[in-house]
């Protein structure tokens, strides 16, 4: 059997993968992989490392591998029923904490919640928000359930499309979504880490703008007075979605960028 050292060596991948890898299948940190670097890796380890490592090679994610993607300095669960969380996610995080104020008491949907990191990052980070999570696939709510349950998020889940399962009667402060929005030609469908994803997450089969119509189009009648709706969005929706916006009555409707300086949410207030 190799040691750790050759055993992260053995295949061609990136260091920092190989080495996620092989932490996850020895329960070893950075640190105790280092010293350990000349014991022999067991037999066992050995071949489930291998098994990761030839799925890696094969294109399979890595968060996906591990079963956990880190998201705003949290640790989520994720499976192939949902999204992999991105750091572009968190620009659509931090404009609801802003126009919102998370020191104040408000109700907030996510939706088309995926794996729940929007909805229970919200939760944590804002205490006195009343959050609820909607999503059309019972198995990403369950992975969405299992986090919030994890990290200890109070959310209120339901499944359904958009705001149709919530109560007539419900008014939101702020309404968030990172719905599908990649046109369903696009060629980024079919490359690396997104060829693994759930594809009704990805794209709403036709030009990249339906789910976002039908969000913008609805929302209004679910905001307060005064209240937000924000929106993930790709880099080149940033004007299509702000005539959506102001089609819809909002006001105050702005485009904010992510670290890229690309187009990446789209806000709007409920007058």
């Amino acid at each position: 059997m190799p040691t750790l050292n050759e055993a992260l060596r053995h295949f061609e991948l990136p260091r920092l993968e190989a080495r996620l890898l092989l932490a996850h299948v020895t329960g070893l940190s950075h640190a105790a992989m280092v010293s350990a670097g000349p014991d022999t890796l067991p037999a066992a380890q050995w071949q489930s490392f291998a098994q990761l490592a030839a799925r890696r090679l094969a294109g399979e994610p890595v968060a996906y591998l591990l079963g956990r993607r880190e998201f705003y300095g949290r640790e989520f669960v994720v499976s192939p029923a949902v999204l992999i969380p991105r750091p572009e996610t968190e620009h659509l995080v931090e404009a609801a904490l802003d126009k919102v104020g998370r020191n104040k008491a408000a109700q907030v949907v996510d939706l088309g919640t995926g794996s729940g990191i929007i909805a229970c990052t919200l939760a944590l980070e804002a205490p006195q928000w009343q959050l609820a999570a909607v999503d059309l696939s019972p198995v990403a709510l369950a992975v969405a359930q299992d986090n919030a349950a994890n990290l200890g998020a109070a959310v209120q889940f339901y499944h359904g499309s958009w705001l149709s399962p919530l109560p007539a009667d419900m008014r939101f402060d702020a309404i968030v979504s990172n719905p599908p929005y990649i046109e369903r030609h696009d060629h980024h469908l079919d490359e690396g880490d997104v060829r693994f994803e759930p594809r009704m997450a990805l794209t709403d089969e036709y030009d990249g703008l339906a789910c976002l119509r039908e969000i913008a189009a609805s929302a209004p009648g679910c905001l307060l007075s005064g209240g937000w709706l924000l929106v993930e969005h790709g880099y080149d929706q940033g004007a299509a979605c702000r005539a959506l916006f102001a089609a819809a009555g909002l006001q105050q409707v702005a485009t904010l960028p992510d670290l890229a300086g690309n187009d990446r949410v789209t806000l709007g207030m409920q007058p």
